[in-house]
């Protein structure tokens, strides 16, 4: 859990979850997201950053871990990017569902593009755990 593979695929995906995440919603959707979002004023103007980073620190070391259970020493690109599609069906659409069904977050198109959002970012996550873990899992 603690190894050398894990900290750097964990540092590696933190990164791409702060800086992926600002380009994929921060600028791609949020520009679409806005017209079939329910209540008014949900989003922060700024939101705050050293939470949001811990946040990533903690998102990419889950997803690492979790990552390195279910490769089971395989390590290709395939394997990240369907690992990827996994927990982006289960958090992007299974919970984005679930939130619908029971707040007033998003319609549901907004919903779907959330969805379709989540998958691409968990999918170039498990890419990028992937390549570190096919890199460096022998080291360990």
């Amino acid at each position: 859990m603690f190894s050398k593979t894990n900290l750097i695929s964990a540092f590696v995906t933190a990164l791409w979850g702060f800086f992926g995440g600002w380009i994929l919603w921060g600028m791609i959707g949020d520009p679409i997201l806005k017209d079939h979002a329910i209540t008014d004023g949900l989003m922060k103007d700024m939101p705050d950053m050293a939470i949001l980073a811990l946040g990533c620190l903690i998102v990419g070391f889950a997803f690492s871990t979790m990552y390195s259970k279910w490769a089971r020493g395989t390590h290709g690109v395939s394997h990240g990017a369907q690992f990827g599609i996994w927990l982006g069906v289960l958090i992007g659409l299974g919970s984005g569902l679930i939130d619908h069904s029971t707040a007033n977050l998003l319609d549901l198109p907004g919903t779907i593009i959330n969805a379709v959002i989540y998958i691409v970012h968990f999918v170039i996550m498990g890419i990028l755990a992937s390549l570190i873990y096919g890199k460096f899992a022998s080291e360990n």
